[in-house]
Parts: C-alpha cells; structure tokens; sequence
C-alpha cells in the first residue's frame, strides 16, 4: 500500500488542513481530509479494470465549510435527527440547536464534520489505516459529557472500507456516529442513482412524520414502495404516492436491521449494471438510513465540475433510530460513563 499527504488549504480560523491519499495493491484510491474526517474520494475498478471516483465531494476545502448535503462526513455527536432539538437523560432536559424546522439534525450548526481533526497513518493487520480523534468538550453542541472519538478509516486489500468507531464519555451521554457519504457506483459526475440496483435486508421501518421524525410507529415493508428485500431499481417505486415517499422527497428513511449487537452483518448493497460495480454495506447497528439525495438540486459544483443534480448519490447511513432517544421503545443511544461506544461498518467493493 501507499500513502501520501499534501495540503488543502486553510480553515476559516487559519489552521492549516491535509488531504490523505491511500492506495492498495489492486490500485483502489482513497482520499481523506482531517477537516470533519471526511472521505472525499473513493477510487474503485469497475468491471474492465477501469477506475472511477464512486463518492461526491469538492475538490476543495473552501467548499466543505458550508457542505450543506454533508458529502463524506463524519456526523455526530448525533446522526441524524432528535424531535424539538431536545432530550432528556438521568433527569435532566437538554436543548440542542433548532437547525432543521423545529428539530435537530447531525448534531447541529456545529458538527463534527465542520471541525478539524488530529490524524494519525498506520498499517495494521487488514489494512492500511487513517486515524482521525478528536475531544469534545462537555455541553458541546448542548450534549453532556467530555468526550474522547476515534474514528478509523481501513483500506483493506480486499477493497473494502472499514470505518470503526470509539468513543469514550466521562459522562453518561448521546452518541450515534455515522458517515455520511453518497455512493454513485456509476462514478461521481454520471448523473443519477436511479437505475443502480438496491437490496436492504429489512422488513420492518421506522414511520417517520412530515418533519421526518419517528415516533414509535414502525411499518412492515412488505406491500410497500419500502421493501428491499428483492433487489430492485432504485428508481422504480421512488416516485410511488406513498405518505412516506410524498413526505420525504424519496427516500429518507430508518431501515430495522437484523444485525445483532458486536457481531457485524451484511445489511445492503448497491449494483450498478453497467460498469459491473457491486458494494455490500455491513454493520453491527441496529438501523440504516437509506437516503436517495432528495434535496440536491445541480445548484453544487463538485469535483471535476460535475453538477450534483437530484439523486445523483445515494447514503446508507448506519446508526441508532432517529429521534430514539425520545422514544424509549427503540434501542438507546446512551454510552455511560468510562463505557466505550464501539460501532464498525464496511463499504465492501467488488465487480459482478
């Protein structure tokens, strides 16, 4: 394997970020920023041997300030989204930042993804590894509790992406890690996801209301434009009048996994057709948000110039339910003081 580091310019405080890039034996690419931890290229062969950049992204740093559709990130310290932007834990209510209506989303203003990280490279015994940590403060983001992260980036010699995270409190706190990446098997600038070919091994999902926030209520897949558990288009039941889809633009929606907790499973994948490309998406999580790039709109300009119009990547988001914090049915997302929150998730590539 080989490993390089370069500059990528500046932070709005004038620190001075890096991009990494990491390569395998078989010529499979990947790039890292230490600003939000984030994935900015994944370069994959597709069935000729041919190598194209599968995940969007900017090709500069500048862009990522903002990164409203949060493209490679690193999310936290709650993945997606908790109902009134307020919780309560061991008696005490706590208020987050309202940054999406009435709710909060990704942690807040302030994410992870928008802060830079200390980065360390090593080799370990599957692969090639880029460590990002870093310390959150107590009450940062409106969450308790000092926090101390790791997320791990592995590039295996099997192409697959290992992302394992820990992450220690000295309080009893909330924390649903996830990355955030729009997968695009077809490569990056190639237009839309629609015809690529999704399975997710589910068939159950969190009802989630006109503000995209669930409940409790949780729906059979079956005999809905839902169920993924045959493989099919992406495209082909995206447009269904369905509440669910109606709401939500598409898709954007909790998926009840059957993985069991420490053990990691295979949970999804993604085909592309006709560059033969094939991912597998494996987690030990309990839910995957299967979101379909709803909201991108061809207003970003990402990297090489392409346009990122509407479905033009797809997220499998691994994580705790939204909002389950709020919902004591669901599994919590609660790690006690001096306990470790330990999740791993791989991006697995190959060619059918």
């Amino acid at each position: 394997m080989s490993f390089k580091k370069e500059s990528f310019g500046q932070t709005k405080e004038g620190a001075w970020a890096s991009l990494y890039t990491v390569e395998n034996k078989n010529g499979v690419v990947a790039k890292y920023t230490d600003f939000g931890a984030i994935l900015v290229s994944l370069y994959v062969p597709d069935k000729n041997g041919e190598l194209e950049d599968v995940v969007l992204g900017f090709d500069k740093l500048e862009d990522y300030f903002v990164n409203e559709p949060n493209f490679g990130s690193t999310i936290g310290r709650h993945a997606n989204r908790i109902g009134g932007a307020a919780f309560e834990l061991n008696g005490v209510k706590y208020e987050l930042d309202k940054n999406d209506g009435n709710n909060n989303l990704h942690g807040g203003f302030d994410g992870y993804h928008k802060r830079l990280w200390n980065a360390d490279t090593y080799d370990e015994q599957r692969g090639q590894v880029i460590e990002f940590t870093y310390e959150s403060a107590d009450g940062d983001q409106g969450f308790p509790g000092n926090l101390k992260i790791s997320v791990k980036y592995i590039l295996t010699d099997d192409n697959s992406i290992i992302i394992e995270y820990n992450a220690v409190p000295d309080k009893d706190t909330v924390i649903n890690l996830t990355n955030h990446s729009y997968f695009n098997l077809a490569g990056q600038a190639s237009g839309t996801i629609l015809n690529q070919t999704a399975w997710i091994d589910a068939d159950e999902f969190t009802f989630a209301d006109e503000e995209s926030i669930p409940n409790g209520e949780i729906r059979k897949t079956a005999g809905t434009p839902m169920d993924f558990t045959v493989p099919k288009k992406v495209g082909q039941d995206i447009e269904a009048d369905y509440d669910q889809l109606n709401w939500g633009k598409g898709f954007d929606h909790n998926w009840i996994l059957k993985t069991k907790k420490g053990e990691t499973s295979l949970v999804a994948s993604l085909y592309d057709e006709v560059s033969g490309r094939y991912m597998e998406v494996w987690t030990d999580l309990p839910g995957i948000q299967f979101y379909t790039g709803n909201f991108l709109d061809g207003s970003l300009t990402g990297k090489d110039g392409a346009k990122y119009i509407q479905r033009s990547g797809l997220c499998f988001e691994t994580q705790y339910f939204p909002n389950a914090i709020n919902v004591p049915a669901f599994e919590q997302p609660v790690t006690k003081a001096g306990e470790t929150y330990h999740t791993e998730t791989i991006y697995k590539f190959s060619v059918r």
